[in-house]
């Protein structure tokens, strides 16, 4: 233990030595780790001492003051850390987001490795990531000549925003308020239908062959026949019957096509996808006369519904609404051109 103790300890204070003599600020990192190890080590070794073999030899180890090492490194550390968070902050505040996202990350290094409190770390942490922030508006245009409910774009804005956004982007619904965006999203609708209530009545009949009791077998000169054993012949009695169907199918449908644009803070834009969704209103009602074993599966579903209220062109055009912000949101989440 004494021999292999000394080698590591030589070995970790020499690399330790050789990177302080570069020069390079950016291995003040690695030497305090090599400190922090060196520091584990003795502290391993120090409750066993002393250590005296069978023949009575005291092994001897060379402990070093690593305490100061250590902090000494780890303040180096943390002020090439710090220096360099203020650099790549200052191109921040020139605009360039990824340098001050860099800048965030490299004083969350210093916090959680070096020191927690530290000079003006906090006040920076919060301005990188104001710098670091995408800001997006998505706010909807109506490019159609339709007058729409006013509750439908409410409607399609009611997002939940906190499932849209991100560690790095903040979106913002509607039209902005006196802030300065990096990008706004815009759905524009651009074609809005309804149609007319139809409603369409027809009449079937439908048939069918059912049991209706048995019968005697007859052979050819119409007399019973028998079996084997002299017993009757019985075969089931086939009958055709028929249902006369009266059935009246109601059918409205409401259609949103339009688009996602996404323009940089200039106005460019950047990425155009369509979209588009159609609701559909369906419902079946009947009546029959005639005898029911004669109807089909579906009749009998349909058999005893009564006609419905058309639902208003209000509630189809908010249903289609509602189906839109899936694809919307999943195109605002994942969007490449919103970094």
């Amino acid at each position: 233990m004494e021999i292999a103790f000394a080698k590591a300890q030589a070995r970790d204070l020499g690399a330790a030595r050789q990177l302080a003599q570069s020069g390079r600020p950016e291995e003040w990192g690695r030497i305090n780790r090599i400190h922090r190890r060196v520091g584990q080590q003795q502290s391993r070794i120090e409750p066993l001492l002393p250590l005296i073999s069978e023949d009575g030899y005291r092994a001897h180890f060379d402990f070093v003051d690593i305490d100061q090492m250590e902090s000494e490194s780890r303040e180096r550390a943390a002020e090439y850390l710090y220096e360099r968070a203020r650099t790549l902050l200052e191109k921040g505040r020139q605009g360039d987001r990824q340098a001050a996202r860099q800048a965030y990350w490299e004083l969350r290094n210093l916090e959680e490795r070096y020191f927690r409190h530290y000079r003006d770390k906090d006040e920076l942490m919060r301005e990188a990531v104001a710098l670091g922030t995408t800001r997006i508006g998505f706010e909807v245009a109506n490019w159609s000549s339709k007058l729409l409910p006013a509750r439908f774009e409410d409607h399609l804005l009611a997002f939940n925003i906190d499932g849209l956004n991100a560690q790095w982007k903040r979106f913002h619904l509607g039209p902005p308020q006196n802030m300065m965006l990096d990008y706004r999203a815009i759905f524009a609708l651009e074609y809005v239908d309804v149609s007319p209530e139809r409603i369409r009545e027809r009449t079937y009949t439908e048939e069918r062959d059912v049991e209706e009791g048995w019968e005697y077998v007859l052979d050819e000169r119409g007399n019973v026949r028998k079996d084997s054993l002299g017993n009757d012949l019985k075969q089931p009695r086939i009958v055709r019957v028929h249902a006369e169907v009266l059935e009246v199918y109601q059918s409205k449908a409401a259609r949103l096509d339009g688009a996602l644009e996404i323009c940089d803070n200039r106005g460019a834009l950047l990425f155009r996808q369509p979209m588009s969704t159609e609701v559909f209103f369906e419902h079946y009602s009947a009546t029959f006369r005639g005898d029911r074993r004669a109807l089909s599966p579906e009749s009998c579903s349909r058999i005893g519904n009564i006609p419905l209220p058309f639902p208003s062109d209000e509630d189809m055009l908010l249903q289609a609404a509602e189906r839109l912000k899936v694809p919307i949101l999943n195109e605002l989440r994942s969007n490449r051109h919103i970094w």
